[in-house]
């Protein structure tokens, strides 16, 4: 589906003129009656008087960005308005690369702090380590730098070179760095790997450009690898590109079954789409691990996915977006991003939730690590629709899985106090005492957090300052051990490594390795819905 643009000037009375205008040249009527008209001279208006005449010189700019959010505030809560700096990100996200070094950082009490170099990059390349601290740049101190100032700093033209300077943990000297920048992915599959022999797991975190592409490269990879049996982790996914969910959806069915069709007023936007028989994945046992925050693009897939019975569906109900947003590149830079078309999966569920109260709607989005399942309906209460093989799953409210879960991996407050702890103390440790292990796999499988290691931690919390109960360390000793060692791997080795460690512990995993032989019955038919080619 194409793109349309559209322009707007955001410039104080002149935008209200230019948008007056526009209204009063359309065709369909909207400014009959003279409503829209009357209002629209209202407001410019006020404008006018705000700026001639407010008790401070006000912003015009900032009053017209509050006149659209406001106008926007009327319709659905997805339609929205960025401004030309949040376009420029978001565009960058989407786009899945950008030129810089290549760092995940943090800033600690002023201190630049490499999180980990992204593998691959000029970074990585040279050696710079999670826990390095960026002291200065290009001869310039990086004590107190802000967020910004580092993108500013560290990102730059292919080519170009930025010089570091770096301080690491255990080591007396500084580390000095001539990187040159080069092109960053922003991966939107991270983590791929074998979780046990033949069973692979696939990390998906966003639905960018780039999407489809990672994950044929991790699925071939893993397949290389053995792999029989799948679990695709899209918790949290908030979603992307409707054209990358479709291709993502259209690896794993055979020719010719619907993925999803949208439906909207304006006519290009209802679309049908199928697959396409390109895909290379159609047989082996397939779970999708969802959860409250996954949404759109990933309701797509796994509804798509749960409706043909290719996969099973295991986690919490998903959030329930089903609205689709149509981008209008703006004249200032700036971009609308307004829903034109609801999303149907192949039975002809509507995944969205109702958002008659935004605030409630909302705030299924903020992670607040409680236990509450979003704001939905229950499913006796929701319509029923019937998958290829005659299940029952329901519409109105996100995709409700087939297994559903009620355990979820929380952090302790004593957690969410140690977790950065972790991190430092690991990278101390691994750098002092110049620990290598022959491979991940012996790490992982052999490697102990002593009792000796867990009291050099404790001797680190207290030279740190960093208050706990000694007794709520014990009584979560297992955490402790699982944080440490997960740190260290991440030093050693990276995220993807950090991430295998980390997921040993998540209950939510074990729960997907504990459905997989429902999901390879499923495999074994190929079921046929009635409504594979059914019209709109």
């Amino acid at each position: 589906m194409g793109w349309k643009r559209t322009g707007l000037v955001v410039s104080g009375c002149v935008f209200l003129a230019a948008l007056l205008i526009g209204v009063l040249s359309l065709n369909n009527g909207i400014a009959s009656g003279g409503t829209v008209y009357t209002q629209l001279q209202v407001l410019t208006e006020v404008l006018r008087l705000v700026t001639e005449n407010y008790v401070e010189e006000a912003d015009g700019t900032a009053l017209v960005d509050g006149a659209i959010a406001g106008m926007l505030d009327k319709l659905d809560p997805h339609s929205t308005y960025l401004d030309p700096e949040r376009y420029r990100r978001m565009q960058e996200r989407n786009r899945g690369t950008y030129y810089g070094i290549g760092v995940s950082f943090e800033i600690v009490d002023g201190d630049l702090t490499v999180v980990s170099a992204i593998d691959g990059s000029p970074s990585h390349k040279l050696g710079i380590r999670p826990g390095d601290v960026i002291v200065k740049i290009d001869g310039r101190s990086a004590k107190g730098i802000k967020q910004e100032e580092v993108f500013d700093k560290l990102r730059g033209e292919r080519g170009t070179i930025v010089h570091v300077t770096i301080r690491r943990p255990g080591e007396e000297d500084l580390h000095e760095f001539d990187i040159v920048r080069d092109q960053i992915p922003i991966f939107s599959v991270p983590y791929s790997f074998l979780l046990r022999p033949g069973v692979g797991y696939v990390r998906m975190i966003r639905f960018s450009s780039t999407t489809s592409d990672e994950l044929e490269e991790a699925l071939q990879k893993l397949e290389a690898q053995g792999m029989e049996k799948l679990i695709l982790d899209i918790r949290g996914n908030a979603g992307g590109f409707l054209n990358e969910a479709i291709e993502v959806a259209d690896k794993f069915l055979a020719a010719g079954k619907k993925l999803v069709y949208t439906l909207g007023r304006i006519p290009d936007s209802s679309e049908e789409y199928y697959s396409t028989g390109r895909g290379k994945h159609t047989r082996y046992p397939l779970v999708l691990l969802i959860d409250r925050y996954s949404a759109s693009a990933s309701e797509i897939v796994s509804g798509a996915m749960q409706d043909w019975d290719r996969g099973l569906v295991v986690g919490e109900t998903s959030f329930g977006k089903g609205l689709v947003q149509r981008q209008y590149q703006l004249k200032n830079g700036g971009a609308l991003l307004l829903t034109v078309a609801r999303y149907y999966t192949p039975s002809g569920r509507l995944i969205q939730r109702d958002y008659s109260d935004k605030e409630k709607y909302m705030s299924a989005d903020a992670d607040e690590g409680d236990e509450e399942t979003p704001p939905s309906s229950e499913p006796d209460a929701r319509p029923e629709f019937k998958t290829a093989a005659g299940r029952v799953v329901y519409g109105g409210g996100g995709i409700t899985p087939d297994v559903k879960l009620t355990e979820r991996w929380i952090y302790s407050s004593l957690q969410r106090t140690l977790d950065r702890s972790y991190f430092d103390f690991a990278n101390r440790w691994v750098n002092e005492t110049r620990y290598q292990p022959p491979s991940f796999d012996e790490f992982r499988e052999d490697f102990e957090v002593t009792d000796e290691i867990v009291r050099s931690y404790e001797a680190f919390l207290k030279d740190r300052g960093i208050k706990y109960e000694p007794d709520s360390l014990r009584a979560e000793i297992d955490q402790v051990r699982s944080g440490i060692k997960r740190e260290m791997a991440r030093n050693l080795w990276g995220e993807n490594e950090r991430w295998q460690i980390l997921i040993e512990s998540d209950p939510q995993v074990h729960a997907a390795i504990a459905a997989l032989p429902q999901a390879e019955l499923m495999a074994r038919n190929e079921p046929t819905g009635d409504w594979q080619t059914r019209s709109r």
